[in-house]
């Protein structure tokens, strides 16, 4: 049996443009692993079977793909431990995915090369080619297209879930996106983007850059409000939400800010991560 663990991500920053032809949006994002990951174990099977997880189709899917770019029979067992929030923001079933994917293909007796595996995670979902690579990286196109960054690393994270919470579908974000005709003056606003993100050097930087695009929920602007309060340099909702992270300098502020918030969230205390 083979086991890795299987991180979640943050969108240190996410800025959304118009539709495309395809069907997607144009975004710029940067994406950054934190420490807090489910885990993902892969065994051989007489058949394809996905356990720990009841909702999981992400995974079934990736391993069902290899099977056929390997030419071969989808006989693995998929072992989900759950312990990212689903359907936060957080990418925790593109990072499984990609992990189910790494793991298998390490079992085939002709394993896909790198290019084309990471083609395949393409062809299942924006994010999960994101978690075959390493460190943090700037997504274009649909969020995809990646490029590495040199961020800084060394800071705290508190993440906030507002309790009742509940994520609308991505499709429904963008959809509420295109109807409040967000994507106007896109291309000032990734030139903005990508001014800030040259410039950033200490974690401190990363407050100059832009806000999520996607965050709408009316649950979550208090709680980046209220970090911030608590001393976060930067707060504001990951991915489509509806979690929501605070940035911190020291843990110690950290961990009074988590504190604090227990009552109106559920909290989790991080650090960003290279790998995993």
């Amino acid at each position: 049996m083979n086991r890795a663990p299987a991180s979640a991500k943050l969108n240190l920053a996410l800025v959304v443009g118009p539709l495309r032809e395809d069907g997607k949006h144009e975004v710029v994002t940067v994406l950054q692993r934190i420490d807090l990951g489910d885990r993902v174990a892969i065994a051989a099977a007489p058949s394809l079977q996905v356990a720990g997880f009841a909702a999981d189709t992400l995974v079934r899917d990736a391993l069902a793909a290899l099977a056929a770019a390997a030419d071969v029979e989808p006989r693995w067992r998929a072992t989900i431990v759950k312990r990212i929030p689903v359907a936060a923001g957080l990418g925790g079933g593109s990072s499984d995915a990609a992990t189910a994917l790494r793991l298998a293909n390490d079992t085939l007796a002709a394993p896909l090369a790198t290019e084309r595996l990471r083609s395949l995670a393409g062809t299942l979902g924006a994010d999960v080619p994101f978690f075959l690579t390493d460190g943090p990286q700037l997504g274009r196109g649909d969020g995809s297209e990646l490029e590495p960054l040199d961020l800084p690393q060394d800071y705290w994270i508190v993440l906030a879930l507002p309790p009742g919470a509940g994520k609308d579908s991505t499709a429904a974000v963008y959809r509420s996106f295109d109807e409040r005709e967000g994507s106007e003056g896109w291309e000032q606003r990734r030139d903005a983007f990508e001014r800030a993100l040259s410039a950033v050097r200490r974690p401190r930087d990363l407050a100059a850059l832009p806000p999520n695009d996607l965050a709408s929920s009316p649950l979550s602007s208090p709680l980046a409000d209220e970090l911030l309060r608590l001393g976060a340099f930067r707060a504001d909702v990951s991915g489509a939400g509806p979690i929501v992270y605070g940035l911190f300098h020291h843990r110690r502020r950290a961990e009074a800010a988590r504190r604090a918030l227990r009552r109106a969230a559920r909290t989790w205390l991080t650090v960003p991560t290279w790998y995993g």
